[in-house]
């Protein structure tokens, strides 16, 4: 059997191995509906939500806000990367405030985004953005720093300009940081969408949990989580395909796995 066919095969066996676990817990073994819900229960819910339609308001809200914050969040902390790297002065300067930023919790300053953003779509992507910074930002300035040292004095060896060793050499050498920057990126940012709509928000998949908890509807509660879960594989699934189409130089990587 290959290994993109085990890759597939080993996580739904597993899969279906854990569907058959919780069918017995509900059905057979006495646990209590509040603690965890029927399967079937849990497919009403999705069925409700996704086929009838009562989740996709809040699907959709959940992935903008997602996705503004996961774009505007990573490009930033790759600019803020590059300058670090190429400017020494620059990063001896800011990096103390950098790191003071990221030692801050973010469930503490969600309700400052809120007084400056608003309750709204930008409160979130906001939340989003911070979270997803600083993965970006290191993994960003160490590819870059991890440049052969041999290619640098090959390329100050022909003149090259500075511009012309970043683009060509540098980034080139760093995408498999940066890549794995990105691949962080995607499930911090869900986690940060999440805590910003629990702090206050009246859509979104967060809200969407949050409500469910005060009635003790955990079947939708599932059924929001499983929504999560799907939107965090698939953007990490996208990230690791672009990996794959547009780092080609770097096969190795694309073959690893964590038992390796």
């Amino acid at each position: 059997m290959s290994d993109r066919i085990k890759s597939i095969v080993h996580p739904l066996l597993l899969l279906a191995a854990l569907l058959g676990l919780w069918l017995c817990a509900t059905r057979w073994w006495g646990v209590p509906n509040y603690v965890l819900p029927p399967l079937e229960g849990v497919l009403a819910a999705l069925h409700r939500g996704y086929v009838v339609g009562d989740f996709w308001g809040d699907f959709g809200f959940t992935l903008a806000s997602m996705m503004l914050g996961y774009v505007a969040g990573c490009l930033l902390a790759f600019v803020v990367g590059v300058l670090f790297a190429e400017f020494r002065w620059l990063e001896r300067l800011l990096y103390p405030f950098v790191l003071g930023l990221q030692s801050m919790p973010k469930v503490a300053l969600a309700p400052l985004i809120l007084v400056w953003f608003g309750f709204g779509l930008e409160s979130k992507a906001v939340m989003v953005g911070l979270v997803c910074f600083f993965p970006m930002f290191i993994n960003t300035a160490v590819g870059l720093k991890s440049t052969d040292p041999a290619l640098l004095d090959l390329m100050r060896a022909f003149s090259a300009s500075r511009w012309h060793v970043l683009t060509r050499i540098k980034i080139p050498s760093a995408a498999g940081h940066i890549f794995a920057g990105l691949q962080i990126s995607i499930v911090l940012g869900l986690i940060g969408a999440v805590v910003a709509e629990f702090v206050s928000s009246s859509q979104g998949l967060g809200y969407l949990i949050n409500a469910s908890a005060t009635t003790l509807d955990t079947s939708t509660m599932f059924a929001a989580l499983f929504s999560l879960a799907v939107l965090g594989i698939a953007g990490s699934q996208l990230v690791r395909l672009l990996h794959r189409k547009l780092v080609f130089w770097d096969r190795g990587a694309h073959t690893q796995t964590l038992s390796e």
